[in-house]
């Protein structure tokens, strides 16, 4: 009899395409995805895998055990939902996945509040740019910055990020708005809606500074490195200055999205109607 824990290192394998993305999945090592799937191999007699040159090829055995394990995969999670959804007392855990700047600007400042409210409830707070699996349970809640597609999801908007672009006093003081060097994103976000508008933006000006990470971009601007799109709220909490005169800004919806499976959990709601509130309170400055 194979272990299931092997059978979900390789439906993991399977999804992702390659040891890297299945181990940034599971948050393990690449080793492990690779022993576990020789382990899976080994229980069952087939050989799941071509390994070439360092690449992981399915085989046409590992092709349909993947599609077995994906259905198990589905009816397992759909198991731990509806454990969670019969805790009825507040007491679960929750974990929520946000944007980094929304879980550490918004959200964190007021755990406080939730605390007090449910002493009992237990909040996993993930900062996550990627967009997490629902289904699988990478987490139990989202915020994101697009409305999912998925049918088996709720989703609701519950506030809205409007970036505009900041630099420090003392960067503006010393040079003109022709003069401008921008702060950006690194390619893998080219295509996000604030990313084009900033490009838009600089026009011929050069982008001088790139990061993955929109908290290194408010530092970066601290720093006097150039002028930075960013949320209002970040611009505030990092002490930046409105560096647009003409005041043009863009705006994004923010979306709150959980499994359907989980509506009427009283942990789950209490954690929604918190997140909301997050955000209802950033956009009335309270």
């Amino acid at each position: 009899m194979f272990d299931w824990d092997d059978l979900r290192h390789f439906t993991a394998l399977a999804d992702e395409g390659s040891l890297s993305g299945a181990a940034r999945r599971l948050k393990v090592e690449h080793a492990t995805v690779a022993r576990r799937v020789a382990a899976l191999e080994e229980a069952v007699g087939v050989k799941l895998v071509d390994r070439r040159a360092g690449r992981y090829v399915l085989t046409s055995d590992g092709e349909r055990v993947a599609e077995y394990a994906r259905r198990i995969e589905i009816e397992a999670f759909a198991i731990e939902r509806m454990a969670l959804a019969r805790q009825e007392d507040a007491a679960a855990e929750v974990s929520v996945s946000a944007p980094p700047v929304i879980a550490s600007l918004l959200i964190a400042p007021r755990l406080n509040l939730l605390k007090e409210a449910y002493p009992r409830l237990r909040l996993r707070l993930l900062g996550e740019s990627r967009m997490v699996s629902l289904p699988r349970r990478e987490a139990d809640i989202a915020l994101r910055l697009a409305r999912p597609s998925d049918m088996t999801l709720v989703a609701r908007k519950v506030g809205m990020m409007t970036y505009e672009p900041y630099a420090s006093r003392e960067y503006l003081a010393s040079r003109r708005e022709e003069e401008f060097e921008f702060i950006a994103f690194d390619e893998s976000l080219d295509t996000a809606p604030h990313q084009v508008w900033l490009k838009e933006l600089a026009g011929e000006r050069p982008i001088v500074f790139r990061t993955n990470e929109l908290a290194i971009q408010g530092a970066a601007a601290q720093a006097h490195v150039g002028v930075a799109v960013l949320p209002r709220f970040a611009g505030k909490a990092y002490g930046l200055q409105k560096a647009d005169p003409a005041g043009r800004l863009i705006s994004r919806d923010v979306w709150l999205t959980y499994h359907r499976d989980l509506q009427g959990n009283s942990a789950v709601a209490a954690v929604t109607t918190f997140l909301a509130e997050c955000l209802r309170r950033e956009k009335t400055g309270e």
